[in-house]
């Protein structure tokens, strides 16, 4: 498949760009700094463009099968985060634009600021506080892609992410905030960046999650 990517050059972006040349796609990695991306390969276009404008990522969405997406943007306490929506937002623009209507991209777990109810209170009172920015940035742009009525989108919610390579572990998967049957606590459901990029490639050849979140977790 022809596959644009959005970012390419952070942790879990690199894992995905490897697995899908590795697998036989051909990748434009849409990025901000093309110098962070140090794979070379024949099926791999490096593009530099502004991911906040649909103008300037419609250009690059042309011909594509599937917009993948795996953006992230830092914590803030002293103001919101924007990034998810905003580039949600430009995303959209430029796949109507562009006319493709498949997309795959990542939150995590616990967007839903009710979910981590039943979680430790570790995680309740210190790490979810610490990242709330976060989880409710990516929790308004999950609301805008239910509102999206053209675009087949699905939303993968990893738990906390380890920088390690894909393995050959059977997923546990969820319609949710979280997956239930691991615990509920993201530090020992904790999955490798590489599992993840296995997991959203899987979705390529599956209508199984289209239109839906998927909590996902590693047995």
């Amino acid at each position: 498949m022809k596959i644009a990517l959005l970012g390419a050059t952070g942790q879990t972006g690199q894992y995905l760009v490897r697995q899908a040349l590795e697998q036989g796609h051909t990748v434009t990695a849409v990025v901000r700094n093309p110098e962070k991306l140090v794979v070379r390969h024949d099926n791999l276009k490096v593009v530099k463009t502004d991911i906040f404008s649909s103008d300037s990522l419609k250009t690059h969405f042309k011909d594509q099968d599937v917009v993948v997406s795996c953006l992230g943007f830092p914590a803030s306490f002293f103001s919101g985060v924007t990034g998810y929506t905003a580039s949600m937002s430009a995303v959209i623009g430029a796949m109507q634009q562009a006319r493709v209507n498949r997309l795959i991209t990542m939150t995590s777990w616990y967007t839903e600021p009710n979910s981590g109810a039943q979680s430790s209170y570790l995680i309740r009172f210190l790490l979810l506080p610490m990242i709330r920015s976060v989880l409710n940035n990516m929790f308004e742009m999950e609301r805008f892609l239910q509102k999206t009525e053209d675009i087949n989108w699905t939303v993968v919610r990893p738990p906390g992410l380890k920088n390690l390579p894909a393995s050959a572990q059977e997923f546990l998967t969820h319609e949710g905030y979280f997956v239930p049957d691991s615990g509920g606590q993201p530090a020992r459901s904790a999955v490798g960046r590489g599992d993840v990029a296995r997991f959203m490639l899987s979705l390529l050849n599956s209508n199984a999650w289209v239109r839906r979140g998927v909590a996902i977790t590693t047995k």
